[in-house]
């Protein structure tokens, strides 16, 4: 037999998910903005785990005017999309000039682990005047995040 075998007792707070108690609980934060001014950013959503939890990232979503009047501006030329923990780059969703994940469409899920007590947020930097094809006008931008934390047994007693 090739599986993997267990090799300590299941607790009853099991993983369903490697290292995720099924006791975990969900964050989600959203916001819509204007357009920021040229080298402005804005913040678009911010989620600030409690001390002694850490979590996952599992999604993120984003918004523009222009995006939700038509599917095809996807572009984005002189806006930087970035998700920061804590004040840093969360690679690889540091540098997006473009509408990956589009609000209100499934996306693909995924698994970033944040570190204990972080602060995740995701910000709209304008780098340039024009910020959408020629001729074409974003007022409005907006992000989301979504993910599950948990308390870090590393800190507690065990059960």
């Amino acid at each position: 037999m090739y599986g993997a075998q267990p090799t300590q007792s299941v607790s009853r707070l099991a993983a369903l998910d490697c290292g995720i108690p099924i006791d975990s609980q969900y964050f989600d934060d959203a916001r819509v903005v204007d357009l920021p001014g040229l080298g402005l950013s804005a913040l678009l959503a911010r989620v600030e785990l409690p001390p002694q939890y850490c979590g996952v990232l599992e999604y993120f979503s984003q918004y523009t005017d222009l995006f939700s009047r038509d599917p095809t501006e996807v572009q984005t030329p002189g806006l930087l999309w970035q998700i920061l923990a804590n004040g840093r780059p969360l690679s690889p969703y540091h540098q997006l000039a473009t509408i990956l994940n589009p609000w209100g469409f499934g996306s693909f899920q995924f698994s970033i682990r944040v570190p204990e007590g972080a602060v995740l947020e995701m910000v709209v930097r304008r780098t340039a005047s024009e910020v959408a094809s020629p001729g074409k006008v974003i007022n409005m931008v907006g992000g989301r995040l979504l993910g599950r934390y948990w308390y870090d047994q590393a800190y507690g007693a065990t059960q």
